[in-house]
């Protein structure tokens, strides 16, 4: 995805999230304000550049609201590379558990993947090519054509020429025509397929751990052996995807990709701290207290800006945007360390999802769970037609149940959907053609039984 962040207003960013998104206007307020900073940020003089700091946020709200929901939507909006992690799978340095510093590493893989993906769609054609003709050498050993072979940046082609006669050509497109029609996708075929000789092996000395060096020992002795060469036989048709996968691979250049995903990585980078709330700390410090305050201490250099050592290199954080979420139920975003409050500027309370919301996120947004339910079950040639009346009933199933057990937002509906069309669904092979009306009868035949067994609902709604 091209990221062509001059044509993203703030405007435009809250009306793309409003098509996924059921209301939290202040929230995408924030979110688009602090995207489009990134951009004039890169239009300021190069030496101001530097001094301007990503307007991180923090989301303050129950779950099921939204806040990783427009996270997820800034990221696939922009192409930045995105993570979500959870704080509480952090520990303290010293004791077990995932290093600080992997979300940084885990970003750059996401980059790195972002940007390979890129490079794949300009080479496919030419890896299509080459793969039909390194399949046509397999198929018809002996009879081969001229070659003609571009490297991304060539500015030249390059062409191989092989002597051939025009029996031994016409015979090849012959097999070509068939190749490209599927009528040998069944014959077999054996092929070479690299393994590495070596198991993958990381290596840590001293006071680094297994993360801090991060080095691949097998991948590395790989590429300086060449790996080892293992005959296979497979089909026409699995051989394509094997060699089509091998000549795309050998038509990018990798260090190019990771040079482009630490740069987008550096400067568009978004992780998404979620349950930053779990290691507040309250005022005796004491006890688990010590342990979620040396966890905030262990993240703040990586939000306030360091250099984290991955395998494609120094990775600067000082101008990745992090987003923060929790709930905030049993401590206060001032229960934070004053240094890591410092770091998270704006803070955005979502409000809880009511009756109306709920009818909204059912119907109106692109992914709209009713619109899910009616598209799975038209794959049966089975209609379901939903009634205003029964989603309004549905709604207000969701707003009880949210107010009288555990709130989770606009998870709920997915619950009560799946309990509502569970007979529908598992016989829906049975009934083709069919048309289902979903009524508000419909929906308290199949529910109230358990709406009203509180006790029930509490393990099943």
């Amino acid at each position: 995805m091209k990221i062509e962040m001059d044509k993203l207003t703030p405007k435009e960013i809250v009306a793309e999230l409003d098509k996924y998104i059921i209301g939290q206007n202040k929230a995408k307020r924030s979110v688009a304000i602090a995207l489009r900073n990134r951009y004039r940020r890169t239009r300021l003089p190069e030496e101001l550049r530097d001094e301007v700091a990503p307007k991180n946020i923090i989301m303050i709200g129950p779950t099921g609201v939204g806040k990783t929901e427009i996270a997820k939507r800034l990221a696939r909006l922009t192409g930045a590379p995105f993570i979500k992690v959870e704080a509480t799978k952090y520990t303290e340095v010293g004791y077990v558990g995932r290093d600080v510093e992997s979300m940084v590493r885990d970003l750059m893989s996401v980059g790195i993947s972002l940007v390979r993906q890129e490079f794949f769609e300009t080479v496919q054609q030419e890896a299509e090519k080459r793969a039909e003709e390194a399949l046509l050498d397999l198929l018809l050993p002996g009879i081969k054509k001229p070659v003609r072979s571009v490297r991304p940046g060539d500015t030249e082609p390059i062409v191989q020429e092989i002597a051939t006669t025009e029996d031994t050509g016409s015979t090849r497109e012959r097999f070509r025509e068939k190749l490209r029609k599927g009528e040998l996708d069944e014959k077999m075929v054996e092929i070479n397929i690299t393994k590495n000789s070596m198991p993958q092996i990381e290596i840590f000395s001293g006071g680094m751990n297994l993360e801090d060096l991060d080095i691949n020992l097998g991948n590395s002795l790989g590429n300086i052996f060449g790996g080892k060469k293992k005959k296979k036989n497979v089909t026409v048709k699995q051989a394509k995807e094997v060699l089509f996968n091998d000549e795309r691979n050998k038509l990018i250049d990798m260090d190019r990709v990771a040079e482009i995903a630490k740069e987008r990585v550096e400067e568009m980078g978004i992780i998404f701290i979620d349950e930053i709330d779990k290691i507040a700390s309250s005022n005796n410090r004491m006890g688990a207290d010590v342990s979620r305050e040396g966890v905030q201490r262990d993240i703040l250099p990586i939000v306030e800006g360091s250099k984290v050592n991955t395998r494609h290199g120094m990775i600067d954080t000082a101008h990745i945007l992090f987003i923060a979420a929790g709930a905030f139920h049993m401590s206060k975003p001032s229960d934070l360390i004053p240094e890591l409050q410092g770091r998270f500027p704006l803070r955005v309370e979502l409000q809880a999802l009511t009756s109306k919301d709920f009818q909204q996120i059912l119907t109106q947004p692109k992914n709209a769970l009713i619109r899910q339910y009616i598209e799975l079950l038209k794959t049966e040639e089975v209609t379901l037609d939903f009634k205003d009346e029964a989603i309004t009933r549905l709604s207000e199933i969701a707003t009880d149940v949210n107010t009288k057990t555990e709130n989770i937002g606009a998870r709920r509906l997915h619950t009560i959907m799946e309990s509502l069309l569970e007979d529908v669904s598992f016989h829906a092979p049975d009934m083709k053609g069919q048309t289902i009306e979903i009524t508000r009868q419909y929906v308290d035949d199949r529910l109230n039984a358990i709406i009203e067994d509180r006790d029930v609902t509490r393990f099943i709604l």
